[in-house]
């Protein structure tokens, strides 16, 4: 009780090393992938909402999967770029709550997304007769609505369960911006339910996807290689992350970790 509470927090960045060189090219290269990310989720954007032929289900959800690329990147590598130039950045409570909430709806959704998609694709490879039957409009915007309702309440379980602890001790976030496993290290309080519901937030999300990628797996397999590429590249790091507890979160390499899942994957997913 003697402890004063936290008000703002120092972000770390990506490298502590000094110098310039090595600085620059992290500087450059987050920056090419922000363009390459940017550009090409806005030219899918672009290309689907101006083009008649593409408003269908499937064009609909790469839409949305985009746009929350695009929410990704615009939140998270600004400030990565911003840690960079100015070591020892700091951010206010607030502020980095704030970061976190958009950071774990921008993850969750891209996550549910891929199984709201995994599901259209298994309604067109399984019941193709019927497929505009059931992919109508109003599915769409069901399955979308859906999409939001999981992933805000996602966001708000686990940004509300950061809320409740007492951070009165460190607050240096070996990070790049306001992650949930750097900031479980942090608190004067126990993490345990934390840890949990990461745990299960992760797994219940990651499931979905597989199950209804897995039915029929000879047409599935051959018909949406793409699906499972993205859905390979974005899961594995993410799992491999999420699962285990703060205890053995281990900063640097983690953190190469996160900047793939975080950075590299948005500006592939328009590629693939």
């Amino acid at each position: 009780m003697n402890h004063s509470i936290i008000t703002e927090f120092i972000i770390l960045g990506f490298t502590q090393n000094a110098e310039l060189q090595e600085i620059l090219f992290l500087v450059f290269l987050f920056f090419f992938i922000y363009l390459v990310a940017f550009l090409g989720n806005m030219l899918i954007v672009i290309a689907i909402i101006y083009n008649n032929t593409l408003h269908t289900p499937m064009y609909v959800f790469l839409l949305a999967l985009a746009i929350v690329d695009s929410i990704c990147t615009k939140s998270i590598i600004p400030e990565i770029l911003g840690t960079m130039l100015t070591p020892g950045n700091t951010i206010s409570y607030g502020s980095c709550m704030s970061q976190l909430f958009f950071f774990t709806w921008s993850l969750g959704a891209e996550m549910v997304l891929f199984t709201t998609m995994a599901y259209d694709r298994y309604i067109a490879i399984c019941f193709p007769l019927h497929y505009s039957t059931i992919m109508n409009l109003c599915m769409c915007v069901a399955l979308l609505s859906t999409v939001m309702v999981i992933t805000v309440t996602n966001s708000w379980v686990h940004t509300g369960l950061i809320l409740r602890l007492t951070f009165c001790g460190p607050n240096t976030i070996d990070h790049f911006f306001c992650e949930i496993l750097p900031l479980l290290a942090l608190p004067c309080s126990p993490v345990r339910i934390n840890e949990v519901m990461v745990y299960i937030g992760d797994i219940t999300l990651a499931t979905g996807d597989s199950t209804f990628t897995s039915e029929d797996k000879q047409k599935a397999f051959s018909t949406c290689s793409s699906h499972l590429a993205v859905v390979s590249l974005y899961y594995s790091p993410v799992i491999y992350t999420y699962i285990r507890p703060a205890s053995s979160y281990t900063f640097e390499k983690d953190k190469e970790i996160a900047a793939f899942y975080v950075h590299v994957t948005p500006a592939l997913n328009p590629i693939v």
